[in-house]
């Protein structure tokens, strides 16, 4: 086997310099997110357990992006390796719950949070986060 495929390196996103996706946009992404879990429930019909769930959603999200050292965050306290860990759990998990917990009635819950679990986990897996501690 050639050792660049043996490596741990291509199951890594990609290099800082080669991702796309910059901790400014990121941050503006993660507000995007929040207001996103705040409105769904009142656009696309939550109801429930699934509403309390994106409504809570909302709330943590916005305060890790409030706390995290990066361009969005404003008191800067969670180190960004910290988000990037939430989020790489969380978009995962989010996936997990759709399909376990939601049932067929709850169909357009469970593709709500799927989409929101795919989008959450790209975005933490496309961020050049190194470009936020080489600036430090």
């Amino acid at each position: 086997m050639p050792a660049h495929l043996a490596s741990p390196a291509i199951f890594q996103a990609g290099s800082a310099d080669t991702k796309p996706i910059s901790p400014t946009v990121h941050g503006a992404i993660d507000y995007l997110a929040v207001v996103i879990f705040a409105v769904a429930p009142a656009i696309i019909g939550l109801s429930g357990w699934p509403a309390a769930l994106s409504y809570a959603l909302a709330g943590v999200h916005l305060l890790m992006t409030l706390l995290t050292a990066f361009p969005a965050g404003v008191i800067k306290v969670i180190p960004i390796s910290r988000h990037q860990w939430v989020e790489r759990i969380v978009g995962p998990v989010l996936i997990i719950l759709a399909f376990v917990l939601m049932t067929e009635e709850t169909q357009i819950a469970r593709a709500f949070f799927v989409a929101m679990g795919v989008i959450i986990f790209a975005v933490e897996r496309l961020t050049a986060y190194r470009s936020t501690t080489a600036a430090k």
